[in-house]
């Protein structure tokens, strides 16, 4: 009985009769009472009295529910199942991940390594329909998780990032590459790469601007992110005297990126601090929709047999107790 609806919603105007029945009622039993003057009632003190006294006023309220029942009847609620088919242009997305050890710079907070994962994790939370893998690089490149639905083992797999996984090193040709070679044979009608990387590269075997010509030629948008503030940035250093800090030069190759970028048909970003990083994820969100065409599908079902069977239940019962029980002698 979930999902009712009314075809005739109408007929609930009826139901304006009810109130007015019961005040008929009402005022009919004030005129049906007799009254007679006695000197005393005290011989009538220890006579039983009848429980018909109480249930008196039952058959009009049987009768009531008729018409409240027989009225909803009349209004034909139905009962409806909804179905949809969802057409989907999937869009297959690659995240390449830098986690040199530049990557600890504390210019974001609690520095541009958590930064950088916390934001991206959030943003794969909201791309339900589309398969998104990571890669992670420094001197060389892994894939962390392939592309995949699953989002659930993707968060888990970005929660076991560590610092330290790969050589040292900045190699954008590499993690450029391997993000390519994971998406390049994907059906998707729309593939993407969100390269982030926060310096320049100077490790690797594959240059980027050869793994950025390999993605286009694969149909594959890069879409590249500099990660630093403007300037210094302060970096943590383990010493003799504990953690300190010293002031390290931020330097992003940011020609290369746009390069590798406009290369593909993507868009350069620069985030110099974790709220900006936000907005760039949410901006390549909205640039990245996936299409979604629904067609609608609805079941009817009458369902106004119930009610008006209780309605003749009401009635029925009603008349055979006052052909009984309530029966009125002549």
């Amino acid at each position: 009985m979930s999902n009712i609806t009314f075809a005739q919603p109408l007929f609930f105007i009826l139901l304006a009769i009810v109130p007015l029945y019961i005040a008929w009622y009402v005022w009919k039993q004030k005129g049906m009472q007799a009254s007679l003057q006695i000197s005393t009632l005290k011989g009538f003190s220890k006579a039983p009295v009848s429980k018909k006294i109480y249930l008196r006023h039952s058959l009009f309220a049987f009768r009531v529910f008729t018409v409240i029942l027989l009225i909803t009847a009349l209004a034909r609620p139905q009962s409806s199942n909804s179905f949809s088919d969802e057409t989907t242009e999937g869009i297959d997305i690659m995240l390449a991940l830098d986690i040199s050890s530049s990557m600890l710079a504390e210019d974001f907070k609690p520095n541009r390594f958590e930064a950088a994962k916390q934001v991206a994790a959030d943003f794969v939370k909201g791309r339900n329909n589309d398969k998104i893998g990571l890669v992670i690089y420094a001197a060389e490149s892994f894939t962390q998780c392939p592309l995949t639905t699953d989002h659930n083992v993707l968060h888990n797999l970005f929660l076991d990032i560590k610092m330290g996984l790969l050589e040292d090193g900045t190699a954008i040709g590499m993690g450029l590459a391997t993000a390519v070679q994971r998406i390049k044979d994907s059906d998707a009608k729309s593939k993407v790469i969100i390269l982030l990387t926060d310096g320049e590269n100077n490790r690797g075997e594959i240059a980027p601007l050869t793994a950025a010509e390999i993605a286009k030629t694969f149909g594959v948008r890069v879409y590249t992110i500099g990660v630093g503030t403007i300037g210094m940035a302060p970096y943590p250093v383990e010493t003799v005297f504990g953690k300190q800090y010293q002031q390290m030069e931020v330097k992003i190759d940011e020609e290369l990126l746009q390069e590798i970028a406009n290369l593909t048909d993507g868009k350069y970003f620069r985030a110099t601090d974790k709220n900006k990083l936000n907005e760039i994820y949410t901006e390549i969100d909205k640039m990245e929709k996936t299409r979604i065409e629904v067609r609608e599908y609805t079941k009817r079902k009458e369902e106004y047999f119930i009610f008006a069977l209780l309605a003749g239940l009401f009635l029925l019962l009603e008349v055979f107790l006052r052909n009984t029980v309530f029966r009125n002698l002549p």
